[in-house]
């Protein structure tokens, strides 16, 4: 009979994004504090992403914890459609007023993929309610907007949709603007603007595409023009929201704002699985309507639900406490002058920086599925970092509560790395 918590792992589980054939057994964790997980052994590993970007205040914070516990002996759950609770209302009239583009109102769904569903079929319904043929989306080359299928249809078509491309629907794909495609890319939406329902994109930060970045401005060009053909604009600020840029959320860099916006990950802190689809009043008027049909049929069965809105809330608490921004500062910081040493490594390319999140591209690696990212993966692990490569891409991706030590050991751990990669 297996023994360790790995070995019982390998006889029962399937991993996410994880090939199956020799899979090296998945590291057992029993506990988390601040921005470090403990195994069985009492072995301390520091946390560089965040756990798939969404912890953003530290593991097992006591505040949202005590939140989630005082929500919990109260009221744990109840359907939400014709019933309502005051976690779910009180989270939106916080939400709304500090979201990008004045939205109106909230619809709750369970994750990233789900936000970014709902997204779709709004934006879908909303041309439909109101009797206008608009069917085309538009979407980003290089994008991740989820696993579920809409958002894998306005995804790069590539590794991870492969399987399924002939069950995909139809999406234009663009490039991000640069200040050589622009005008291009004006042109392409003006060119099919009257055929187009919507477009969808991660503003300034492509993160599952490979971290890629790019400029405000140039965004805002794009908005202003899909503004003017009358091309609802969805903002997927999944990984983007609640502070990892810099600003509360990503959006907030243009002047032009998006008439959806998708929430998840660090909403809760990292604690619990929340969706967020907040849209216009525009957007939402198109549904209010004598005709049934015209009713957005779409719902989960853990939708707002108390508890993670009690998380939520608790997270939101923490994240507008001022020492929350000092502390995202002082990681740009650091993370700017790590990006100058990276810059004197050969093996380090395109180094760059926006917010809390910093990226760089190992100059021998070839893609998603390049064995450089496990490589790198395996030799932080041994060192105490949790590191997690995009194949040839490596980020830093840390929780606020990240300290200076703990980011330096981390910057040193890549060094290290890289240069057993030299030596290779």
């Amino acid at each position: 009979m297996p023994s360790t918590l790995s070995e019982r792992d390998l006889k029962v589980i399937w991993h996410p994004y994880t090939r199956q054939k020799d899979m090296p057994p998945a590291l057992p964790l029993v506990r988390g504090e601040g921005a470090l997980l403990f195994d069985e052994n009492g072995k301390a590993y520091i946390d560089a992403t965040s756990s798939w970007w969404v912890n953003i205040h530290g593991h097992a914070h006591p505040y949202i914890a005590e939140s989630i516990y005082r929500q919990a002996l109260q009221l744990e759950h109840v359907i939400f459609a014709g019933y309502t609770h005051e976690p779910a209302v009180r989270l939106a009239e916080r939400l709304l007023p500090l979201l990008p583009g004045s939205p109106g109102r909230i619809f709750y769904s369970d994750n990233g993929s789900t936000a970014v569903e709902v997204s779709l079929k709004m934006a879908i319904q909303y041309w439909w309610n109101r009797g206008v043929r608009r069917r085309r989306l538009l979407a980003f080359r290089h994008s991740y907007h989820g696993d579920t299928f809409g958002a894998m249809s306005v995804s790069e078509r590539g590794v991870f949709t492969v399987a399924f491309q002939d069950y995909l629907f139809e999406v234009a794909f663009i490039d991000t603007p640069t200040a050589v495609n622009l005008d291009a890319l004006q042109d392409q939406i003006r060119a099919h603007g009257p055929e187009t329902a919507a477009f969808i994109y991660e503003p300034l930060l492509q993160g599952a595409g490979g971290m890629r970045m790019y400029e405000a401005a140039h965004l805002d060009v794009l908005l202003e023009t899909c503004r003017s053909e009358g091309i609802l604009c969805i903002a997927d600020e999944v990984m983007t929201g609640f502070g990892r840029t810099g600003k509360l959320f990503a959006s907030e860099y243009t002047e032009h704002k998006p008439d959806i916006v998708c929430l998840s990950k660090g909403i809760t802190g990292g604690t619990m699985a929340l969706g967020v689809t907040a849209c216009s009043d525009a957007v939402y008027q198109a549904f209010v309507d004598d005709d049934k049909l015209k009713t957005l049929f779409h719902g989960h069965s853990f939708t707002a639900n108390p508890i993670t809105c009690a998380a939520a809330l608790a997270s939101l608490d923490l994240l507008e406490d001022p020492a929350c921004a000092d502390r995202r500062q002082r990681i740009h910081r650091q993370h700017l002058a790590f990006a100058e040493r990276l810059r004197a490594i050969p093996l380090a390319t395109n180094v760059r920086v926006l917010g809390t999140v910093l990226a760089f591209d190992v100059a021998t690696g070839a893609g998603y599925l390049d064995n450089v990212g496990p490589l790198i993966a395996r030799y932080s692990i041994e060192r105490g970092i949790m590191l997690r490569p995009q194949g040839s891409n490596v980020y830093v991706l840390p929780p606020y509560c990240i300290t200076e030590e703990q980011l330096e050991a981390i910057y040193g751990c890549i060094e290290g790395a890289l240069g057993e990669l030299k030596t290779r």
